[in-house]
């Protein structure tokens, strides 16, 4: 998946060669998405999750699909017509979050509700909020596959349908600043990063924005294994080939006007059945 929205990387493209693959001759090609095909009933969560239940269920999601890093990384949910945003705290691992954990900090991050602190890292979050108003729900953390990327100065390519989900959204911040602690830095980050919604950030780790809880935890839970795919096909010193570019509008539309509330569900009865506790 080549930068097309913002800062390129440094290196960009693997050394081992991959090239676009070709589309069988003579097809009309589907056009994918909801259009093409609804289901008219899907399987139900079971029970209703308010917000803090729900971001509660995001971070063990994540957590279990490696999308983090012991005690690293946040999500914030800025649900629209709010001035104010849900995060998690400072010390609770993604594994162990439950709803009540869940904070409520304003636009500078200050906690309104909640019993615990809030890292200062937050500013990652609020200056992008305050930018994108299509980016309702921002993660970030550090997968380990995709931190590799990230210090190769490399962006997945388009090796899988399924990295088709990220199509036009990727891009690659090759500076590194640190800590981002305070709104400056937090300015200059949002500003490289632009309108790209699945940014790898160098030395650091990646960045998944959205517009709802439901898209963000199916796009990054889906993030690192296309990281690790990469990997093994630019390790391998074989030649690969991508998927064709004509194939992918479609293929994202289906991915995500179909799969994104089903994964969501499916991943939620599971957590529900493993750990109920999530939504106390």
């Amino acid at each position: 998946m080549s930068a097309e929205t913002t800062t390129a990387p440094t290196t960009g493209r693997a050394d081992a060669a991959i090239s676009e693959g070709a589309v069988p001759d003579g097809l009309t090609l589907s056009q994918g998405g909801a259009e093409v095909w609804s289901p008219s009933i899907t399987p139900p969560i079971g029970v209703d999750l308010d917000e803090r239940q729900a971001l509660a269920c995001a971070f063990r999601i994540l957590a279990a699909h490696d999308f983090c890093e012991n005690i690293a990384g946040h999500i914030t949910w800025a649900p629209e017509g709010h001035d104010s945003m849900w995060v998690n705290p400072w010390g609770l691992w993604w594994e162990e979050i439950c709803a009540s954990d869940i904070c409520r900090v304003d636009a500078d991050g200050r906690v309104v509700e909640g019993r615990w602190d809030v890292t200062p890292a937050f500013h990652i979050h609020t200056e992008l909020h305050r930018r994108r108003p299509d980016a309702r729900v921002v993660v970030h953390n550090h997968p380990y596959h995709a931190v590799v990327l990230a210090a190769l100065g490399l962006v997945p390519e388009f090796l899988h349908q399924q990295s088709s989900m990220y199509d036009g959204e990727v891009a690659f911040v090759s500076e590194y600043a640190g800590e981002v602690d305070s709104a400056e830095l937090g300015a200059d980050l949002a500003d490289r990063i632009g309108d790209a919604s699945v940014v790898i950030l160098a030395n650091h780790g990646v960045i998944v924005t959205a517009a709802t809880i439901e898209e963000a935890t199916y796009k990054a839970a889906t993030l690192d294994r296309q990281c690790r795919l990469m990997l093994d096909v630019v390790t391998s010193g074989r030649a690969a080939t991508t998927v064709p570019s004509a194939v992918r509008p479609p293929m994202k539309a289906s991915l995500l006007e179909r799969g994104t509330e089903v994964f969501w569900a499916g991943a939620v009865r599971r957590l529900l059945r493993e750990s109920p506790e999530v939504l106390t």
